[in-house]
């Protein structure tokens, strides 16, 4: 786990901030002292990657040394379901919402659905609540692919992991020097990281190591997005300008002046696209970055997301904000066509601060095999649960979605949510790998060494993204 320190011969590091008591198991921290040797590679999916965007270079001064990159061995390809999305045998039964808040409180609820013939229903219940962090949280996420990891992010600029299965806290991260403003990971085995001192770092889940800094925005940084490949990621902040990174050598690779300054960014499900907001307004871009669509949206916005239909190939837009709803625009295959808003998830009583998604198999007899889950907060307290699977394929008229569930925080002003699998046996291992990655992720925790602060030199290469791409002015 790495942690911000002076010079190794200089003054003492800086003690580690002692947790907060809480009511459910709390561990004790997990103490390692980590040095990277190594820079390693995100592991890509089958998905489209936007061609490289090639920036003039401002190499001036000192080479860098070149990354060293591990060889990586080829895999044997097998014809397992669990790498089909749409297949029910490979989606959790149940899943984890976990929500952050205003008042320093970590929400963990868990979401089940249990049948009656062919119709069935969800439940939501709170498996703990507790202070996990001194100041506000800003940040969450969780780890896909079995959701072990969970990461909180706040204004107390600590970086807090957990884990989810034993409930356990792992420890902080204390490498940025300012408020956690977004958290992502791109795969379960590594975690990005944006803050307001206008860096990104990319931390190893193995150990927790922070492999790299990425410069570049002068000022906060509000959001990031990975690319379903996970081999570059989008990034907005407060100096109004869009960058491109190339998460595959460490490295910023394009930028792009917006003359605004963008709050959130996301991709697409399937990589095609990618929306940028602001304020009231939704900017679609293709992956070479040239504008297709401005969307004016009725109200202020919070959040906004992709997702996929449920029957078919379509893709939705959910956007969240200010008019107390989830608005649903339907984005057409064909990107010259405008979205268009075809439903409205109602029932809030203020506005709607975060979304999130996650797609769950049903229990035998049901209807439907599997459906999409969208879940939100609002700044009523209340988290709510909508069946995608209510939405018709087409209409005419705009449809309305009540919700088929939802939790009442009594007054929590919630700010950030993520969704993760549930404790399932459902999941069954293909040749022993699920079973011998999940020993290898204990097995990298074990306390046999003392967690001390990070020796200068290990913290991860730092990356200033001017010295690699064009555009780092300030307008």
């Amino acid at each position: 786990m790495s942690a911000r320190t002076s010079s190794a011969q200089g003054a003492a590091p800086k003690p580690i901030l002692k947790k907060p008591r809480v009511d459910i198991d709390t561990p004790k921290v997990l103490k390692k002292n980590v040095s990277v040797h190594a820079k390693t590679r995100l592991v890509s999916a089958h998905a489209p990657v936007p061609a490289p965007i090639k920036g003039k270079g401002k190499g001036k001064g000192k080479e860098r040394a070149t990354p060293v990159e591990p060889k990586i061995k080829p895999q044997k390809k097998t014809t397992s379901v669990v790498s089909d999305p749409s297949s029910s045998t490979s989606l959790p039964t149940s899943f984890k919402a976990i929500c952050g808040s205003y008042e320093k409180l970590l929400y963990g609820l868990e979401g089940t659905v249990s049948s009656e013939g062919a119709e069935y229903s969800f439940h939501l219940k709170p498996i703990f609540i507790f202070p996990a962090h001194v100041s506000c949280i800003k940040a969450v996420a969780a780890s896909p692919q079995g959701g072990k990891w969970l990461a909180t992010g706040s204004a107390d600029e600590i970086v807090k992991v957990w884990d989810l299965r034993r409930r356990k806290e792992i420890g902080g991260l204390m490498h940025h020097e300012g408020s956690i403003t977004h958290l992502e990971f791109p795969s379960r085995s590594f975690l990005l990281s944006a803050s307001e001192d206008g860096t990104l770092a990319l931390f190893r889940a193995r150990d927790w190591a922070v492999l790299r800094t990425l410069n570049g925005h002068k000022g906060r940084v509000n959001s990031i997005a990975v690319h379903p490949s996970c081999k570059v990621a989008l990034s907005v902040g407060k100096d109004r300008t869009l960058r491109m990174w190339d998460l595959m050598r460490g490295k910023g690779s394009a930028s792009m002046k917006l003359g605004k300054e963008a709050e959130l960014v996301r991709w697409s499900t399937d990589g095609s696209l990618f929306a940028v907001q602001a304020q009231n307004t939704i900017d679609v871009y293709s992956t070479d970055m040239e504008l297709l669509h401005s969307i004016t949206h009725p109200s202020r916005l919070h959040d906004i997301k992709f997702c996929k239909h449920i029957d078919g190939d379509g893709e939705l837009l959910l956007a969240g904000g200010e008019d107390k709803k989830l608005s649903v625009y339907e984005v057409p295959k064909d990107h010259t066509k405008v979205p268009t808003i075809v439903a409205d998830m109602v029932g809030h009583a203020n506005r709607v601060k975060a979304i999130d998604t996650i797609r769950i198999a049903l229990p035998p007899g049901s209807r439907r095999e599997f459906t999409s889950l969208v879940c939100t907060i609002s700044s009523d307290g209340k988290v709510r649960l909508f069946d995608l699977a209510a939405l018709p394929v087409s209409s005419e008229e705009k449809t309305l979605l009540e919700p088929v569930t939802e939790y009442d925080t009594k007054g929590t002003r919630l700010t950030c949510l993520a969704l993760a699998d549930g404790d399932s046996d459902a999941k069954l291992p293909v040749n022993g790998k699920r079973k011998r990655e999940d020993h290898e992720d204990e097995d990298s925790q074990e306390p046999e060494t003392e967690w001390g602060p990070q020796h200068a030199g290990s913290g991860g290469e730092e990356v200033n993204a001017s010295e690699n791409e064009e555009g780092s002015d300030e307008d």
